[in-house]
C-alpha cells in the first residue's frame, strides 16, 4: 500500500482509480474529488466503479461514493479505508453531469437527469426563443432538452 500512496501523492489533477491485485480492488480518488468514484456490494464482493449506473447493471448495491483523497481497499478483509492525503478544497467536474455520466447515474450525490433537466429548464429561463421542436445534440443532451422544452 505504501507504494500506491507514494505514487499517487506525486499526481497532480484529477483522477478516480481502480487496480486490482490476485485478492484486492484497490479505489483512489484525487483529494480535490474532481472526479466520482463509487462503492457498492454484490453479494459478499466490494464493487468499485466512476458511477452508480454500473452497480445497477450488475445488480449491485450502492453503498457510499468514494471521499475526495480516500483510497479504498476491497478484499478477503472486507472493506478497508485510508486517508493519507492532506484535505483540499473540493471541486467537481461540471462536465460529470453536463456530458460524460449516464441520466441513470447519481453522480456527486444527485440524479444525472434530474441536474440536466433543470439545466435545461435554466436554459430556457435565461435564454428563451420560440421553437416548434427541441432537438439534443449530442445524446448526453436529451435531459437537457425536455428540460428546455417544459
Amino acid at each position: 500500500m505504501k507504494a500506491i500512496v507514494d505514487a499517487i501523492s506525486q499526481v497532480r489533477g484529477a483522477f478516480s482509480l481502480v487496480m486490482m491485485t490476485r485478492d484486492q480492488v484497490i479505489g483512489a480518488r484525487d483529494p480535490h474529488g474532481f472526479r466520482p468514484l463509487v462503492i457498492g456490494q454484490l453479494d459478499k464482493a466490494w464493487v468499485i466503479a466512476s458511477e452508480t449506473c454500473a452497480m445497477d447493471l450488475i445488480g449491485a448495491t450502492y453503498v457510499r461514493d468514494v471521499e475526495p483523497g480516500e483510497i479504498v481497499i476491497a478484499g478477503p478483509q472486507g472493506l478497508k479505508s485510508i486517508k493519507p492525503f492532506p484535505v483540499a478544497p473540493q471541486s467537481q467536474c461540471v462536465f460529470e453531469h453536463v456530458y460524460f455520466a449516464r441520466p441513470d447515474s447519481y453522480v456527486f450525490g444527485e440524479s444525472v437527469n434530474e441536474v440536466r433537466t433543470n439545466l435545461g429548464n435554466r436554459l430556457a429561463v435565461e435564454a428563451p426563443v420560440e421553437a416548434d421542436v427541441v432537438v439534443p445534440i449530442p445524446d448526453s443532451g436529451v435531459c437537457a432538452a425536455i428540460g428546455f422544452a417544459e
